[in-house]
């Protein structure tokens, strides 16, 4: 191999090593793992990952570096999103390959949301018709305006912190079906045990909405607001 050839290639590797010291970070992880849901603002991601403002504007900071993350300013707000969808597709392979190869993943994949046969497996198709006919409640677990900006076909909005207090509104003649951010999300695995505690039929779905979308099945999105020029 010539002097240029191995020069390409170092060049070529060590822009990919950015994006592997960008996704080094569990906290930059989590983050990338919730803009998969939709935009946020800093305050919004700090509040939901429990960490301070200063300290959450760096990991985007380094993930905006790496061209992981957009924002767009309005007024006093910074609000960012994930910059492709192929950045929530290589998050997921990057949860794939962890379950396959960790051993201690796998351990706590169990310990927090059960062995893989115990979650509801069932074709999308066949949970729309499920729900359309009164099978099954399909809940969304996630924050609101994640479900606001795109949710699974006939699920209704029942944040997990507001759970306890609607749980009654829940039919009991239905299983209830619990979903959240996917597979590795903890909320539809503590709405499940919540529900169960009520003696209610509940199950966990692993798919959340991106999983839902990649495997072909529709999502049901806002309407557009009309101008009203």
């Amino acid at each position: 191999m010539s002097s240029d050839s191995r020069d390409c290639n170092r060049v070529v590797f060590e822009q990919i090593a950015r994006l592997g010291q960008a996704f080094s970070s569990a906290t930059r992880l989590e983050i990338l793992a919730v803009l998969d849901n939709g935009p946020r603002t800093v305050q919004v991601l700090a509040d939901r990952l429990d960490q301070s403002t200063a300290n959450t504007s760096q990991h985007l900071k380094a993930l905006e570096e790496s061209r992981l993350v957009e924002s767009e300013k309005d007024g006093l707000h910074v609000t960012y999103h994930i910059a492709d969808e192929k950045v929530g597709q290589a998050l997921r392979v990057l949860e794939d390959l962890a379950e396959d190869r960790l051993l201690e993943m796998k351990e706590v994949v169990e310990q927090y949301f059960g062995a893989r046969e115990e979650l509801e497996s069932v074709e999308g198709d066949e949970l729309i018709d499920r729900v359309e006919a009164g099978e099954v409640t399909l809940i969304d677990v996630r924050p609101r305006e994640e479900y606001e900006a795109g949710h699974l076909p006939g699920a209704i909005s029942v944040p997990l912190e507001e759970l306890d207090e609607h749980i009654e509104d829940l039919p009991s003649d239905q299983t209830i079906a619990a979903y959240c951010r996917g597979p590795y999300c903890v909320m539809s695995a503590e709405a499940v045990e919540q529900l169960r505690d009520r003696d209610l039929e509940a199950i966990r779905l692993e798919d959340g909405v991106r999983e839902w979308q990649e495997r072909g099945y529709p999502v049901e999105e806002p309407t557009p607001r009309r101008s009203d020029n």
